[in-house]
């Protein structure tokens, strides 16, 4: 197995950075989260008792990983949008090694040392071969292989997509449907909105645990600033928010300024008012017709939704048309 390396990412970052802080209001990219210790601190962030949307899912693949690989029909190889460590892409890689003689699993993600971990812990499934790509797959092209006599199986799961605008997500999909061909499939994880059976109080605490973790996971974007731009942002002087936008049907994180202050980043002066955010993130919540809207205007058909008893979230999977 192959260990990928990190590219250079610095102008990446500082455009991203210098576009998003002299913006009104002020932004930065969610995948700016995930330096190696970001990577981490989300990690940590999926074991928390307030945060569902991990267990949850890891749940729907337990009860219905061999069914998903059914539903295809033929031999697949696997490509996965956003792998992280791959904890629980390693469910469906354990079902696929028991239905085919050998997988090959395609995982693209930002963070070198989160893929480093998930070769290390994926090693031991019979057959599998592992071909990892450090790419951000935002703002960078990706390649996925085709196997001879396989459809391809695209995973992007732990509701990533909800990250995105309505649009960015779209044409996220739209780029990953321009790899595959009709038949193809993906497999897509998506947080459901609020509603009887999930009050706003469970998304708020899920995105403000207890313990401060995900505080301090907001708070390391700046950290990664101030390393690689040469920034001079004082984490003290900023409290992680998190907030539910009805209207958008998103939860949004933000870094509130604590007091009138100056930072520079990258040689440039950026202004914060007492009060004034940076947004970080945002995470939609779908409807089903939000759902299937989404898939539709990238290329995609569902065929199936796999839901957790308490209709919580949905792991969809959707044909390439």
């Amino acid at each position: 197995m192959t260990t990928a390396t990190l590219p250079a990412v610095n102008d990446a970052v500082l455009q991203a950075a210098l576009t998003g802080l002299t913006a009104s209001p002020k932004s930065l990219p969610p995948w700016l989260f995930y330096d190696e210790r970001g990577s981490d601190l989300f990690e940590q962030i999926t074991a928390l008792p307030e945060y569902y949307l991990t267990r949850t899912e890891r749940t729907i693949f337990t009860a219905h990983a061999e069914e998903i690989f059914l539903a295809l029909t033929a031999p697949v190889t696997i490509a996965e949008l956003g792998a992280g460590t791959a904890t629980k892409t390693g469910i469906l890689l354990r079902a696929g090694s028991r239905l085919q003689s050998g997988v090959l699993y395609q995982p693209i993600d930002v963070s070198a040392s989160a893929l480093a971990e998930a070769d290390a812990t994926l090693a031991t499934i019979p057959g599998l071969r592992i071909r990892p790509h450090v790419a951000n797959y935002i703002t960078e092209a990706y390649a996925i292989a085709r196997e001879p006599d396989t459809k391809i199986l695209a995973l992007y799961i732990g509701s990533s997509i909800g990250n995105f605008a309505p649009a960015e997500a779209a044409a996220i999909l739209r780029t990953l449907r321009s790899h595959l061909l009709p038949g193809d499939a993906l497999l897509l994880g998506t947080d459901l909105a609020p509603g009887p059976h999930k009050p706003v109080a469970t998304l708020l605490a899920a995105y403000d645990d207890a313990a401060g973790v995900t505080a301090a996971f907001n708070k390391n974007i700046l950290t990664r600033l101030n390393r690689e731009l040469d920034a001079d942002f004082v984490l003290d002087n900023f409290t992680h928010s998190a907030r539910w936008n009805a209207a958008e049907s998103r939860m949004e994180m933000h870094l509130e300024s604590l007091t009138a202050q100056t930072v520079h980043v990258a040689g440039s002066s950026i202004a914060l008012a007492a009060g004034e955010t940076i947004h970080t993130e945002n995470s939609y919540k779908f409807t089903p017709a939000a759902l299937e809207a989404l898939l539709t205007s990238a290329g995609f058909a569902a065929t199936r939704a796999f839901h957790d008893p308490a209709q919580t979230f949905a792991v969809t999977l959707a044909k390439a048309v």
